[in-house]
């Protein structure tokens, strides 16, 4: 067991009150607010020190329960990991996701999704912008109430009203941030904030301290740094850590920067900014030039140590960096980054699936990690590749991401043994090598006629070869009647072991009406979740 310096550092109302009251009790004697981060940095302080503390503690007519900042083991190791080559990782899919259009959510869908980031293993959660409305307050504040683990954030301007009602939004979370910024590019302050440099720095310093009333974890970004001037950024930096900033967030808020530019740019400024030691370094990139993952990478080489993303890389404009290709990207190239997250990386592909179902926004199929063919091989070569050993065309495994297996995509470009494989998928049992080869010939002849090859035409093709388990239900036919100004009608007959039903049933839609006549005599209970066409055959 260790103190949790950070617990014990708040309780006394941040590194710049501590140090105040240390040097009001003994002047002398009284640590710097330096020395308080050092002890922060170290997770320890000399025994002296504790001993002043609990001396303060009892100055100001209060009780210091040591037992009451003890750090459990889990705690312990998350920060030795966070000190060494650990990466936070910064989900903002319910603030800057929030801001792809279209994509508004309800609370009821942040806080599903809130619950899925912490499953996965997120470790802050930027929940919204509490000021932004009393809708926005109460989802954030919702979700403050819930979420246990993972640090609940509140994004705000530097503006104290926005502070105050961040901080009071995250105040039932057991970890809280609040998320403060200020533009800092020369375009931003002559046009938008009408402000000079020394100004920006005012208004940045107080922003700070003002949420430092509410937390001790403060973030702060410079709005649009990367077109900003690397010596005023050293400067406003400088100044807000001494304010008692905790994260600098250093964004690439148009997507302009380049990955070598990005890297060099980290560097120098983490080299220049005062205090820079006693900071998290953060990096939030937006993809308007396709590079939002190797820029956010490329601030890691750089020395920055949080990444701020998103799920499915949704945001404004082209999006954000996605956090399924940076958490992967470090995983699979451990050896180039040495660093690491404590994601989850079973749970991406649901976080994934998740976010996509309640924004509305679907995952292109060819989209790294979670796309649907990002594990589907079609070329015959590579299927067979993979057949024999997955590592000769896969870097990662599909089960590694939440996929349930590798997926092979038949087309005209697919070998014998990738179709063998798919039918023995569909339960498709052949009863020669004959068989197969004559059905395989005719499955190519077909590859050539159609863009995808479904599951209703492997069936199709192979019918005359095949034998099938006899099935409960068999469908014999269907009739739809469709009127304008009446309810499409369906009748249908199908046979349940042997036996015939008819049924008849009203639906909103040709195909509503279909599912209800059967469900009338099924009862399934079963719900329609996806509809789709597929031509089965040649088609037209």
């Amino acid at each position: 067991m260790q103190l949790d310096i950070d617990r014990l550092v708040a309780y006394f109302g941040g590194v710049n009150a501590l140090a105040e009251a240390l040097k009001q009790h003994d002047p002398e004697n009284a640590a710097t607010t330096a020395a308080i981060y050092k002890w922060r940095t170290r997770g320890s302080l000399p025994l002296a020190q504790l001993q002043k503390i609990t001396a303060l503690a009892e100055a100001q007519g209060r009780r210091l329960d040591l037992n009451a900042f003890l750090q459990k083991q889990d705690s312990l190791e998350r920060n030795d990991m966070t000190q060494t080559n650990r990466v936070i990782i910064f989900d903002t899919t319910l603030r800057d996701g929030e801001q792809s259009p279209g994509a508004a959510m309800t609370k009821e869908e942040k806080i599903r999704i809130a619950r899925q980031l912490e499953k996965l293993g997120v470790d802050v959660i930027e929940a919204g912008f509490a000021a932004a409305s009393p809708g926005d307050w109460d989802a954030v504040n919702s979700i403050a109430k819930i979420i246990t683990k993972s640090t609940v954030c509140s994004l705000s301007r530097a503006v104290e009203n926005d502070i105050r009602k961040a901080g009071e939004a995250i105040a039932p979370a057991p970890n809280k941030r609040i998320h403060t910024f200020i533009a800092t590019s020369p375009i931003h302050m002559e046009y938008k904030l009408k402000m000079n440099p020394k100004q920006v720095v005012g208004a940045a310093v107080k922003a700070v301290k003002t949420a430092k009333e509410y937390t001790d974890d403060v973030e702060f970004s410079c709005e649009d740094a990367l077109r900003s001037e690397i010596g005023f950024l050293a400067e406003i930096c400088g100044a807000v850590i001494e304010a008692g900033a905790t994260t600098i967030n250093i964004p690439d808020t148009v997507g302009y920067s380049i990955p070598y530019k990005t890297e060099e740019f980290f560097r120098e400024l983490i080299a220049k900014a005062p205090g820079s030691d006693r900071v998290v370094w953060s990096a939030h990139c937006h993809n308007d030039l396709g590079l939002a993952v190797a820029n956010s990478l490329a601030a890691l080489k750089g020395g920055a140590r949080q990444v701020e993303c998103t799920v499915n890389g949704l945001g404004e404009r082209a999006g954000n960096a996605s956090i399924e290709e940076i958490v992967m990207a470090l995983k699979v190239r451990n050896d180039l980054f040495g660093l690491e997250t404590g994601i989850n990386t079973t749970q991406i592909v649901p976080s994934s699936k998740l976010v996509s179902t309640v924004t509305g926004y679907p995952v292109q199929p060819n989209k790294a990690i979670v796309g649907a063919n990002a594990f589907a091989h079609e070329s015959g070569i590579h299927q067979d590749g993979v057949l024999k050993h997955r590592e000769t065309y896969e870097i990662m495994s599909a089960e590694s991401v939440g996929w349930s297996t590798n997926r092979l995509s038949l087309g005209k470009l697919s070998g014998r043994n990738a179709f063998k494989t798919k039918l023995q998928e569909l339960g498709i049992e052949l009863e020669s090598e004959e068989a197969l080869n004559a059905a395989f010939a005719r499955f190519k002849e077909l590859a050539d006629k159609k863009r995808e090859i479904f599951d209703e035409d492997l069936h199709a093709l192979v019918s005359d070869e095949m034998t099938l388990a006899t099935e409960q239900y068999k469908f014999i036919s269907q009739k739809i009647h469709t009127e304008t100004g009446e309810l499409p009608t369906a009748e249908v007959v199908f046979s349940v072991n042997g036996r015939e039903h008819r049924a008849t049933a009203n639906g909103s839609g040709p195909v509503d009406a279909i599912f209800k006549a059967i469900e009338s005599v099924a009862q399934s209970q079963s719900t329609l979740q996806i509809y789709s066409v597929n031509a089965v055959t040649q088609g037209t």
